[in-house]
């Protein structure tokens, strides 16, 4: 004797833990670009922290996720 089991309704929760998931997916991988460029390009973190323009940071930023994913496609 089956038991059918309805599913369960989405509800605003549910799609409020995705949306909490993804961001904090997001600000994992910028930490982990931040940490990554502290270690590997300290020059451009000291002069944007020393300047206030976080513009050389952010495209620094941009640039290793940017190789990053480019990596991981060739691997794949």
């Amino acid at each position: 004797m089956d038991i059918k089991r309805q599913r369960p309704e989405s509800t605003f929760s549910n799609r409020l833990f995705s949306l909490v998931g993804i961001v904090g997916l997001f600000a994992l991988v910028v930490a982990g670009a931040t940490v990554w460029l502290l270690l590997t390009d300290p020059v451009t973190v000291a002069e944007s922290m020393d300047s206030g323009e976080v513009t050389p940071l952010v495209q620094s930023l941009a640039g290793s996720i940017y190789d990053a994913l480019v990596r991981l496609m060739h691997y794949l």
